[in-house]
C-alpha cells in the first residue's frame, strides 16, 4: 500500500525550452529542458509499468518508432513502448506526425531514410489543446515544436530513430524497419464519458489513460488497486496527505486516495495499467443527513482503507452513476 508524491526529474534535450512555468518550477540553469519524468519518491527497487511525463518542444523531435513487446523482449529489455499524448498547450501551428501517406515495402522504407524522403512522407496534424493521440509501437511518428504534452507510455526507452535532421545523432535504421508499420495511422481517439466527473480518453491492453474534472470544495475517493498516477492539470487539491497544484503528480498503488478538491475544483489525468476501466475508480464521498431515512442512496463521510474494503458490500460508498 503506498501514496506519493511524484518526483520532478529535468531531463534536457536539444529540442527543449527553457521556461517550463507553468508546469514545474525545477531548476534548469539555463539549460534546454525537454522533457519532465515523474518518478517514484521512495527509489523503490521495482521499476513502475509505466511513466509520466511531460514533452516541451521548441524544435521538432526526431522522426522515430518505438518496438512491441515481442521485438523488446528479443532484444533483451522487459517490454516495448506504446504511448500516448495529451496536448496541454500548442502554438497556432503546432503539429504532430503520425504514420504515413502510403504503405511502404521495407525496401522503400529504407531508401526515404536513406534520401531523406521519409521527411515528405510522413503525415503532419495540426492540434490544439486537449487534442488526445494514440501511438501504438510500431507507428511512425513526431512531434513538432511549440507544445507542450502530456505522455503516458510503457517504462521503456526503446527509440529508434528513422530521421533527425540537422542534428546529426544516431539513427536505428536496421531496427526501425524491422518494426515499423510503414503505412497510413489513424490519427486522435473519440474520447467517451463514464461518469460526469470521469471521462475515458484511452483505454489499450498496456494502461487505462483518464481525465477528471472535479467541483469545488467535492471529496472524492480513489480507488488505486493497480500502479495509478496522477497528474494536476488545473486547479488544485488535498490529496491523501499532500497539497497538490498544476503540474504535481501523484503515484499510489493498493491503497486509497482521498481527494478535497480546492476552491476552484481540480482538473487532472489519471494513469492506471490493465486494458480495462475500473468501474469504481472515483467514487463521491458526502456527509449523509441524520434527517434523511435509514437506507438512502447517500454516500457517508471518509472511511478508513480497513472499512473501504468493506465499502461496497454494506454501502458506505457507492459508484458515482
Amino acid at each position: 500500500m503506498v501514496v506519493e508524491h511524484a518526483r520532478a526529474r529535468a531531463i534536457p534535450k536539444p529540442w527543449g525550452v527553457s521556461d517550463l512555468f507553468p508546469w514545474c518550477s525545477v531548476s534548469n540553469d539555463g539549460e534546454a529542458i525537454g522533457e519532465i519524468w515523474y518518478e517514484r519518491a521512495d527509489n523503490a527497487d521495482v521499476d513502475p509499468s509505466l511513466l509520466l511525463k511531460l514533452l516541451f518542444t521548441s524544435q521538432p523531435l526526431s522522426i522515430q518508432v518505438h518496438p512491441n513487446d515481442a521485438f523488446a523482449r528479443s532484444m533483451g529489455l522487459p517490454n516495448g513502448k506504446t504511448e500516448v499524448w495529451y496536448v496541454l498547450s500548442a502554438a497556432p501551428e503546432a503539429k504532430v506526425a503520425l504514420g504515413l501517406s502510403r504503405r511502404l515495402t521495407p525496401r522503400q522504407l529504407r531508401k526515404s531514410i536513406d534520401d531523406g524522403s521519409i521527411s515528405d512522407l510522413i503525415v503532419w496534424h495540426a492540434v490544439s489543446v486537449g487534442d488526445v493521440i494514440s501511438v501504438p509501437a510500431g507507428t511512425i511518428h513526431a512531434i513538432g515544436a511549440g507544445l507542450v504534452i502530456a505522455e503516458l507510455q510503457q517504462w521503456s526507452d526503446a527509440t529508434f530513430r528513422l530521421f533527425d535532421p540537422g542534428r546529426q545523432r544516431e539513427l536505428h535504421v536496421d531496427s526501425a524497419i524491422v518494426v515499423a508499420d510503414a503505412g497510413p495511422a489513424d490519427f486522435q481517439v473519440r474520447s467517451s464519458r463514464l461518469t460526469p466527473e470521469r471521462r475515458l480518453l484511452v483505454s489499450v491492453p498496456q494502461f487505462v489513460f483518464e481525465r477528471i474534472d472535479l467541483k469545488p470544495n467535492s471529496s472524492w475517493c480513489l480507488q488505486a488497486e493497480r500502479e495509478t498516477w496522477l497528474l494536476v492539470l488545473s486547479g488544485s487539491a488535498a490529496a491523501g496527505s499532500f497539497e497538490v497544484s498544476q503540474g504535481d503528480a501523484l503515484f499510489a498503488q493498493s491503497d486509497r486516495v482521498d481527494i478535497r478538491a480546492g476552491a476552484i475544483g481540480m482538473v487532472g489525468l489519471v494513469a492506471y495499467t490493465g486494458g480495462d476501466a475500473i468501474p469504481h475508480l472515483l467514487q463521491r464521498v458526502t456527509r449523509r443527513d441524520r434527517s434523511m431515512p435509514s437506507g438512502s442512496n447517500e454516500i457517508q463521510v471518509p472511511i478508513s482503507p480497513a472499512q473501504a474494503k468493506a465499502a461496497p458490500k454494506n454501502g458506505r460508498l457507492e459508484p458515482i452513476k
